[in-house]
């Protein structure tokens, strides 16, 4: 099993990616922090007569990886109760790679399982919920499996630490990727 993890965060070494190593040790994988790449928003051509203009960004570089793994991770904290800018950059371009013939988008990320982490501050197991929902909308839409989530309780960096919950639940995910 190939796993793949996508950060949100702009943050090094904050509470989605503590939690994302914990669930990853000892495991082969690849992490990709999407702030580290360079990701152009969407500009909705789906309804003109010409489609989507090529983009030059890092975009097919990140769209390879996921289809050489089977597992991706999507990491991200809660921003303003929703997932950082950065996550949502990544899945707006879906848009433009649905419609892309060079590959049949939606059926490759119908062969994929998605987990997906969440950390945020006071009340985070609560307020990540609606977030959790719009996940599920998102894989639903594309047919990938929707395997689980996590949400870790933490503001300050590593501050997760302190979530037993979250960790056990990480290293419950780390027993199944060895598997």
């Amino acid at each position: 099993m190939k796993v793949l993890a996508l950060l949100g965060s702009t943050r090094r070494n904050g509470n989605s990616e503590y939690l994302v190593n914990q669930i990853l040790n000892g495991i082969e994988h690849t992490i990709i922090p999407l702030a580290e790449k360079h990701i152009e928003p969407i500009i909705d051509q789906r309804h003109t007569t010409e489609g989507f203009s090529p983009v030059q960004d890092d975009y097919d570089e990140l769209i390879q990886h996921i289809f050489n793994h089977d597992v991706i991770l999507f990491a991200t904290p809660l921003y303003w109760y929703g997932m950082s800018g950065g996550m949502k950059d990544f899945f707006d371009r879906w848009s433009q790679y649905l419609r892309d013939e060079r590959f049949d988008f939606k059926a490759e990320l119908a062969k994929k399982k998605a987990y997906v982490v969440i950390t945020g501050g006071r009340d985070a197991k609560i307020k990540g919920l609606p977030l959790v929902q719009q996940f599920n909308y998102i894989f639903d839409f594309v047919n990938m499996e929707f395997a689980d989530y996590l949400i870790g309780a933490g503001v300050k960096p590593e501050e997760v630490k302190n979530d037993q919950l979250a960790l056990n639940k990480a290293a419950h995910w780390n027993s199944t990727f060895r598997s």
